[in-house]
């Protein structure tokens, strides 16, 4: 029997079970599909054979790394959540995921990735306390540059960040957005009756970051309690596929020596192991420094030697 595909994903938190757009989005389809999965919830990138997540390991393919890519080869290999959907409701799938990303995923983005306030107390606080030491000083800042480049790449060359017309604007969409899907949805479990397909995989993610995170400021939030169909129907999803055999996701509470070793690793493995750790992520981190320009090496003559030094610029993490 063929191993199973590996799926590579950032982990859950918030009572969901990734706390990432698109790996929910794969994992929710995963699900709808039937597909064998064995999913490996991370919180380093750098554990993923792509070096990004979500990433799939496949038999014949080597890596995927894209949500659409990935989705497709599932469906490929006969996991296909669409397979019953009349042509209409295929093209009517095609419509309502560019709608998500056109008019409700870059309010999402804005919300946790660029709002100041999200971003310091919530987003970026995060991920510098789930990716390990010394990664978390430089990750979150490529993964929210990541996030603002997809956001200006959606909104085109007219986007500018200071501009609160252009960001009033954005959310107004966002709330029609919301709205269209309520009235859509109606009273059907799902988007096409009574069985899920790929387009529930792509709303059933936007919606339930949105509904399940508490952020200092969330307007989006506000709106989509105030559709109750909408709410439901993300209950209905979470409870129905994904707590089965006991999984759930619970707040993650500050890491503990006893949560991070629960064998009882011995001691002076574990004093080698984490010196190890240190040492070579402090490598790594110096190495990732001086290849991205951000510490620079210069010779200088022994008399302007003395009081000079190499200044490292980084962001100070917000504590845990």
């Amino acid at each position: 029997m063929a191993a199973p595909m590996e799926l590579y994903c950032w982990k859950g938190d918030w009572g969901l079970p990734s706390v990432d757009l698109d790996c929910l989005t794969v994992l929710t389809y995963a699900k709808f599909s039937g597909a064998p999965i064995k999913v490996h919830k991370l919180s380093n990138p750098w554990r993923s054979p792509s070096g990004q997540m979500p990433a799939l390991r496949t038999h014949d393919e080597g890596v995927v790394f894209q949500t659409a890519q990935i989705i497709t080869h599932l469906r490929k290999q006969k996991y296909n959540a669409d397979y019953d959907l009349s042509a209409k409701q295929g093209a009517d799938t095609m419509a309502f995921i560019s709608l998500l990303e056109e008019k409700l995923l870059p309010a999402l983005i804005h919300t946790f990735w660029v709002d100041a306030k999200n971003y310091v107390e919530h987003t970026r606080r995060w991920y510098a306390e789930a990716i390990p030491f010394p990664l978390n000083f430089f990750i979150p800042n490529q993964i929210h540059k990541r996030h603002l480049e997809r956001l200006q790449l959606i909104r085109g060359e007219s986007w500018r960040e200071e501009d609160e017309a252009l960001e009033k604007q954005l959310y107004v969409d966002a709330e029609e957005c919301l709205t269209l899907l309520s009235c859509r949805l109606g009273g059907h479990s799902f988007f096409f009756g009574e069985s899920p397909a790929s387009l529930d995989a792509h709303v059933f993610s936007h919606l339930a970051l949105i509904l399940s995170v508490k952020l200092p400021s969330n307007r989006l939030q506000q709106h989509l309690k105030s559709l109750s169909n909408l709410c439901q129907y993300c209950s209905s999803i979470l409870s129905i596929y994904f707590t089965r055999d006991g999984e759930t996701f619970p707040r993650i509470s500050p890491k503990t020596p006893t949560a991070e070793s629960p064998e009882g690793e011995e001691e002076p493995n574990k004093r080698r192991n984490q010196i190890l750790s240190v040492a070579v992520g402090l490598l790594s981190m110096v190495s990732y420094a001086l290849l991205s320009g951000i510490v620079s090496i210069q010779r200088v003559s022994g008399d302007r030697a003395l009081g000079r030094g190499v200044a490292l610029e980084e962001e100070e993490e917000e504590d845990g």
